[in-house]
């Protein structure tokens, strides 16, 4: 699992923001910068996407950089018109002041203290794989494609839709997860019960992120992330298509496909067109 932290770190001045083109690579959309903004001073890589920022380390590649700007881009503006589909979630991303990371080495998670009261999601340099969507969801996982997810929803979707898609016990979202894991689990059953499709072990993982990681399941399963991948996931999670979540999940079925709520249709390739 990799985790999504809310940093409660002191706060502190802010200071001016330094827009200095670093890299503008090949992306007709976005632009790397660099910046001294408090509390990242040890990731001068920045890329903005509709004001969320994406900071990385010196050792993450452009590309990669790049390419999780776009996936951003694409979740949020999932036809591409250049308007965000659901406005209230990108309102409450901003206003949680939403940011991801990107390192090289874990070790540098280490390094960043920003001001207090950000949702923060971090995504590794060499997880992040740009091929594996545009390649037919074969090769190497493009875990971008679940790092970018989850600061969407725990920073928007939850925020927006608290007793809808909140990540405590009792939300519509929550009470789909407790049917699929067989019971209303504050911590992890040993075994799980033998009805249950979402089986999730990671014992640091707590009620909060269990649905946090239940949500990005359902929603890549139902784009068509994990189509190819049973044989991995299948100790954690088994409903790997839309087809059968539809049968067997309803509940998380009508809640990640209500038009009111604009979820994504089309998986991200990373290649941002507006």
């Amino acid at each position: 699992m990799i985790f999504t932290f809310i940093l409660l770190a002191m706060m502190s001045c802010k200071k001016e923001k330094d827009v200095t083109p670093i890299n503008l690579g090949n992306d007709p959309n976005f632009t790397i910068i660099s910046h001294n903004d408090d509390g990242f001073s040890d990731f001068p890589k920045k890329v903005e996407i509709f004001d969320i920022p994406i900071y990385a380390v010196g050792g993450v590649e452009d590309l990669k950089l790049l390419h999780a700007a776009n996936v951003m881009a694409q979740y949020l503006d999932n036809d591409e018109d250049g308007v965000i589909d659901n406005q209230a979630v990108i309102d409450a991303m901003i206003a949680n002041k939403a940011f991801m990371v990107m390192w090289k080495s874990e070790n540098d998670l280490d390094k960043i203290n920003p001001p207090s009261g950000q949702i923060g999601q971090d995504l590794g340099n060499d997880e992040t794989q740009p091929s594996f969507v545009s390649s037919g969801m074969t090769g190497d996982f493009d875990a971008s494609l679940e790092e970018v997810w989850h600061i969407i929803t725990n920073a928007g979707f939850a925020q927006a839709y608290p007793n809808v898609f909140g990540t405590n016990i009792g939300t519509s979202l929550a009470d789909a997860m407790d049917v699929a894991r067989g019971g209303q689990f504050t911590s992890i059953p040993n075994p799980y019960p033998p009805n249950a499709w979402y089986t999730y072990d990671d014992t640091t993982c707590d009620y909060d992120c269990m649905a946090g990681e239940y949500i990005y399941w359902a929603m890549s399963s139902i784009l068509g992330a994990q189509a190819n991948r049973l044989n991995e996931i299948d100790h954690e999670w088994t409903l790997n298509t839309k087809e059968k979540i539809q049968q067997t999940d309803e509940a998380v079925f009508q809640l990640l496909t209500a038009e009111q709520y604009k979820f994504p249709t089309v998986i991200p390739d990373g290649t941002y067109k507006r």
